[in-house]
């Protein structure tokens, strides 16, 4: 039988196109330290696995879990939030990996389950590569200590010779991002002021409609500041076509991953901070993030060049691959 190599796939029934882009990391990276007689089989994160997937998952050499919301500190309606796990599966799934993973938030104590569940899951003797130090440090806080801080595999390819291709000067075009979870009134405010100053400071603006209802909040705003905007559908296919197509486009929005994904193409990004993930990964690795409460300051950061660097430990990346080398 061919070895197996399971995939924990945030990409299967996910309303978000930014689960594509880290799957598709996922799979990039795995594919290097996996190179000959390997196959990757996947099972999902946001629905139930059944007995199919219980099967594989023993049967594999080994499971990798990946997700840059995908640990919380609370069990919610008989699940983990984010991991779609049930109380059966801390007795039938052990020995997963996690590649990149990271917390949902900022949340308080993780609970005595989802302790229990970690504990259970997790692989005890591999090395854990996790988004940030604040996930670090969480999963420590429960005596789970064989963790490293390696960054999302996202980011893995945006080495210096990578980043330098990267203009430091505002291009004449934008695309944007809207967050449809994100919609109360005072995000409802910044975003409309982030479109404004996108409008007053580019040419033409874009936006990309990566999350399900993203069309319908961007509807819901101020039709003044949305009028004449451009949409491009919510397929990652279109998103890159842009991208390629329009080397004077800059990045500005609130999507994390978008954000990211225009930095591969070897675009300048402003990613507009709204939650835990850029705001860490700013602090970690310095990732171009405004937080959303410094709004009134996005036309400066336009306006001024900059370079564009990503400040990850490489040889810890290295190290951390190293672990699944295969002679």
């Amino acid at each position: 039988m061919t070895k197996l190599i399971t995939i924990w796939d945030t990409s299967v029934g996910t309303l978000n196109v930014g689960d594509e882009i880290i799957n598709e990391a996922v799979k990039r990276e795995l594919t290097e330290i996996y190179r000959d007689g390997h196959q990757f089989v996947t099972v999902p994160t946001h629905d139930i696995i059944g007995r199919r997937g219980r099967l594989m998952i023993k049967q594999s050499e080994a499971t990798f879990v990946a997700g840059t919301n995908i640990l919380s500190s609370k069990y919610k309606l008989f699940r983990i939030n984010g991991w779609n796990l049930k109380l059966r599966d801390a007795f039938f799934v052990k020995g997963a990996v996690l590649l990149g993973a990271g917390w949902q938030n900022y949340q308080g104590t993780p609970s005595l389950l989802n302790k229990f569940f970690y504990k259970r899951i997790l692989n005890k003797k591999i090395l854990h590569s996790v988004r940030d130090n604040y996930t670090k440090e969480k999963l420590e806080s429960i005596g789970i200590n064989n963790v490293v801080n390696t960054g999302c595999p996202t980011l893995w390819k945006l080495i210096p010779e990578h980043t330098q291709k990267i203009p430091q000067q505002k291009g004449k075009k934008v695309i944007t991002t809207i967050s449809d979870y994100s919609t109360n009134e005072k995000a409802r405010m910044a975003d409309e002021k982030m479109l404004k100053t996108l409008k007053e400071n580019y040419e033409e603006v874009f936006v990309w409609l990566q999350g399900a209802y993203d069309e319908n909040y961007f509807d819901s705003l101020n039709p003044e500041l949305t009028k004449n905007i451009v949409k491009i559908p919510g397929l990652l296919q279109r998103y890159d076509q842009f991208l390629e197509e329009n080397e004077d486009a800059d990045f500005v929005g609130t999507r994390l991953h978008a954000g990211i994904r225009a930095m591969q193409k070897c675009r300048r990004a402003i990613i507009i901070g709204i939650d835990n993930r850029a705001m860490e990964m700013k602090k970690d690795y310095g990732l171009p993030v405004l937080e959303r409460e410094n709004i009134d300051a996005l036309a400066e950061y336009i306006n001024t060049p900059f370079e564009t660097k990503i400040g990850l430990d490489f040889d810890l990346i290295q190290k951390w691959k190293a672990q699944f080398k295969h002679e």
